[in-house]
């Protein structure tokens, strides 16, 4: 070792100051397998350009997405008891939704935002999926009815967008008393006479499923998004047969009827717009 590299290196790294490069500048696509760089992805709204897979999205990102550019404002939603039954497993309930506060800067597992997407009024409420898996809890059926109340008095249509793992375990019952309560509250909006349009996102399961998500007046999913009510594994376990290929996938369920349609996310706005106009109560008197 010479004094170039012992003296005069270190003190050159220490003049000019030694960068570290972020370890988030690339992402692998699950499907596959291309390095993607950040700017890329986001720019196209985190779907990979060689294979088109959807990659999951945050809640805030589907609102930058799916609204007009700075035109929507976030609402804050009814607070709800933290912990209804003091639950624990290997942590205390209340120990969970701090961390995944701390992680997400979020509530809870919903955002609900009014403004305009392609300059008409819309309420939407996104589950985020990174909260906890989506985890329907009092809050998110507090939210989805929030976004209801919002849509009437607004005389709005409202548009939901998916994404949970279903019940949230650490509510017991009052978690699964969400899945009536959300039920109720879309068809407070329907009864008004606006459009209840929903998108499931990769992945939809369990009780979300089996309530609000599968009640849309039109329904859309991104491609390739899982959307079942129980696992695969469960259903062959059960019926004790093979399941078909490409089964609870977006794909499948619109060649059998459960979707109206499958559409790219970079084209999700422009088809909402689109409905929206077609859905909505003017253009029907126009008509």
């Amino acid at each position: 070792m010479s004094w170039l590299t012992e003296v005069v290196r270190p003190k050159i790294r220490n003049l000019l100051g030694r960068r570290e490069t972020p370890d988030n500048l690339w992402h692998q696509c699950p499907a596959c397998q291309q390095m993607l760089f950040h700017r890329d992805l986001e720019r196209n709204q985190k779907v990979c350009p060689h294979c088109g897979h959807h990659l999951r999205a945050e809640a805030l990102e589907r609102l930058r997405w799916t609204f007009d550019e700075k035109s929507f404002t976030r609402i804050e939603l009814p607070k709800v008891p933290l912990d209804p039954l003091r639950f624990r497993d290997q942590k205390k309930y209340t120990d969970r939704l701090k961390e995944a506060r701390d992680k997400t800067k979020l509530d809870d597992a919903v955002v609900v935002a009014h403004g305009t997407i392609g300059g008409q009024r819309a309420v939407v409420a996104v589950l985020a999926f990174e909260f906890m898996g989506g985890s329907m809890g009092a809050a998110v059926g507090e939210g989805i009815v929030a976004a209801a109340r919002l849509a009437v008095l607004q005389k709005a249509p409202l548009i939901v967008f998916t994404s949970s793992g279903g019940a949230r375990m650490q509510e017991g019952p009052v978690s699964l008393m969400q899945m009536p309560r959300t039920t109720i509250a879309t068809q407070l909006v329907k009864e008004a006479g606006l459009p209840f349009i929903v998108v499931l996102a990769d992945p939809t399961t369990g009780g979300v499923t089996a309530s609000f998500a599968m009640l849309g007046d039109i329904q859309i999913a991104e491609p390739g998004a899982m959307i079942a009510f129980a696992g695969a594994r469960v259903i062959e376990q059960t019926v004790r047969e093979k399941l078909p290929e490409g089964f609870q996938r977006a794909e499948y369920l619109l060649d059998h009827g459960i979707l109206d349609m499958v559409v790219r996310r970079t084209e999700m706005r422009e088809t909402l717009a689109r409905l929206i106009g077609l859905l909505s109560p003017k253009a029907a008197i126009a008509a």
